[in-house]
């Protein structure tokens, strides 16, 4: 009964998302029309928007709600590079680790109930080796960053395994963003902010964060 209650709770949170239309505040022209005045009261009152910015975040993250890349533009736009990437990586990292355990608390029974015998050697892989495969999840951007949240707390992935994973993976991704919306004006579209040439420099860091891993699975194979 906990779980459904829940569970449909965080339904209802999605659906007023949507049916009040808060999703229009999660685009570029509202970021650029509103840019100003987000500054000015920053300026004022910073603890408060800093709190405010990353409350907001934490809650779309969790929800896995869409607009998580306006809001690390955002926090580029508002807070500056170095500040805005600070608050957009705790928010991000905080809202995923909630997903994750609400994930793993309504989901994870059920997968292994059904599908335990088959994950048993994907779990065992993620205990031992886990964090690199984690880490390379989040520094290349191959999966959806909410669905890399809720598909881990089905696993039996540790949890300060996946937090840590998330909190170092993301800083590349949260900089690249946040040195973005620093220059706000440039930018048409958060899909012009990953170029070919950004999303090659994360997959090269992704690829070394993941030669530790193939090296200890390589050493046990032979052991």
């Amino acid at each position: 009964m906990k779980k459904i209650i829940l569970l449909m709770l965080l339904l209802l949170l999605i659906v007023l998302f949507f049916q009040l239309d808060l999703d229009r505040f999660l685009t570029i022209e509202s970021l650029r029309a509103n840019r100003a005045r987000l500054i000015s009261y920053y300026e004022g009152h910073k603890a408060v928007a800093a709190i405010a910015f990353i409350a907001v975040y934490v809650i779309q993250t969790a929800l896995s709600l869409p607009g998580a890349a306006i809001l690390s533009l955002a926090a580029g736009a508002i807070f500056g590079v170095v500040h805005g990437t600070l608050y957009a990586n705790i928010a991000a990292t905080s809202g995923a680790a909630l997903a994750f355990l609400v994930s793993r608390y309504l989901l994870r029974d059920v997968v292994q109930k059904h599908f335990g015998g088959r994950l048993e050697a994907l779990n065992r892989e993620l205990d031992q080796r886990g964090f690199g495969y984690l880490l390379f999840l989040r520094l290349v951007p191959i999966f959806p960053f909410f669905l890399i949240n809720l598909a881990a707390g089905m696993t039996g992935v540790r949890f300060s395994t996946f937090f840590f994973a998330t909190l170092i993976g993301i800083i590349p991704g949260s900089f690249v963003f946040c040195n973005a919306g620093a220059s706000l004006a440039g930018i048409e579209s958060p899909e012009q902010v990953l170029t070919s040439r950004v999303l090659a420099s994360l997959a090269l860091l992704g690829t070394f964060a993941l030669i530790p891993t193939i090296y200890g699975k390589w050493k046990g194979t032979r052991q």
